[in-house]
């Protein structure tokens, strides 16, 4: 078996704050005198469930916590360049990072000023580490709908400057998907690639929403699809990929272990699947651990891997050029001989 770490990938499904090294979080606490709960420190990475309002309550506080370190502009660009290494360690190609401004904006100038430093830096990180980079602007289903349409538009100015597509994010459980058909249709006006996050603390039910409502490109999570073969018959159909995140996925309950992610039953359909990280810093696993713990939990093989990692840059918004070069080192890296696991 050959090493996971070589094997050319995209990450399409990492959150900003998310992206944080742990040793950066703690670091910035102590340097600014931010009290962290044990649960960030001692603990981590904590124990966490989405099974209920609470457990998700208990998730977003801490993803809060984090956020509230990040207080100068070089902490951003830290955050970003830090995250570009950590991809680039695990075989990156391209990453696309998704963001949402209004968490920031009160901060750092406003939501334009900030989505601005997050471009300069990221096109600074991706000429320092050579990974392929650009980003998602995502709306938060807690917020009005009508400040998704704000976000919308602001992604739709950036369309050509760095930012390639437009999310959704949040405890899925809250809003009514369809509200926010608006401020999709406004990303899809500008080009954007539609990536809402849907089906995974909920079943079929709201991935169907995403895609009567959204007109989604690719589903953040989607996993519970594989609950519905004729939803995921759709699915595959339309050729709309899925993020699929294993190791949060378990951490927040919506799977008891990772032999329970139903990944073979979606690649059996057909569907096409971009494994993800999520948040590293809240479930201590980033972009190679997702193809490890795969592999570990349904035996798959270097070839199937291969083809997962294909799948994720095919996915992708990654320029031709940058596509092209990693999928014949994809290539490349299943024919070399294999050797030991390093992952």
């Amino acid at each position: 078996m050959r090493d996971l770490l070589t094997l050319p990938k995209a990450h399409l499904h990492l959150h900003f704050t998310g992206s944080m090294r742990h040793s950066t979080l703690l670091e910035l606490a102590e340097r600014d005198g931010i009290a962290l709960p044990d649960s960030l420190v001692d603990e981590w990475p904590p124990e966490l469930s989405a099974a209920d309002e609470k457990g998700w309550f208990r998730f977003q506080r801490l993803y809060d916590v984090a956020r509230s370190v990040l207080r100068t502009e070089a902490d951003v660009r830290r955050l970003v360049l830090e995250a570009a290494e950590d991809d680039v360690r695990d075989g990156g190609r391209w990453l696309e990072i998704q963001v949402d401004p209004s968490g920031y904006g009160a901060r750092f100038g406003g939501i334009t000023a900030f989505t601005d430093l997050v471009l300069d830096a990221v096109a600074d990180a991706a000429r320092t580490t050579g990974l392929g980079m650009a980003v998602v602007i995502a709306a938060n289903r807690t917020r009005h709908p009508l400040d998704a349409r704000t976000l919308a538009r602001l992604a739709a100015q950036y369309a050509d400057r760095g930012v390639v597509g437009f999310g959704l994010s949040n405890d899925e459980r809250r809003g009514t998907t369809a509200d926010f058909a608006g401020a999709f249709a406004i990303a899809e006006r500008a080009g954007l690639l539609l990536a809402p996050h849907g089906g995974e603390l909920l079943g079929p039910e709201a991935v169907r929403g995403c895609l009567d409502h959204l007109h989604a490109d690719r589903l953040g999570h989607g996993v519970r699809s594989a609950e519905d073969p004729a939803l995921l018959d759709r699915i595959v159909a339309a050729g709309i990929a899925l993020e699929v995140c294993p190791v949060s996925n378990v951490a927040l309950g919506v799977y008891s272990d990772l032999t329970s992610v139903p990944l073979p039953t979606l690649l059996a359909a057909g569907a096409t699947v971009a494994l993800g990280a999520d948040d590293p810093l809240l479930f201590g696993s980033e972009l190679a651990g997702q193809y490890a713990t795969m592999r570990a939990a349904h035996d798959l093989d270097d070839a199937q891997l291969a083809e997962l990692a294909r799948m994720s840059l095919r996915a992708s918004r990654a320029p031709s050029d940058v596509l092209d070069t990693a999928l014949a080192d994809i290539d490349g890296w299943l024919a070399a001989p294999s050797a030991r696991i390093d992952l």
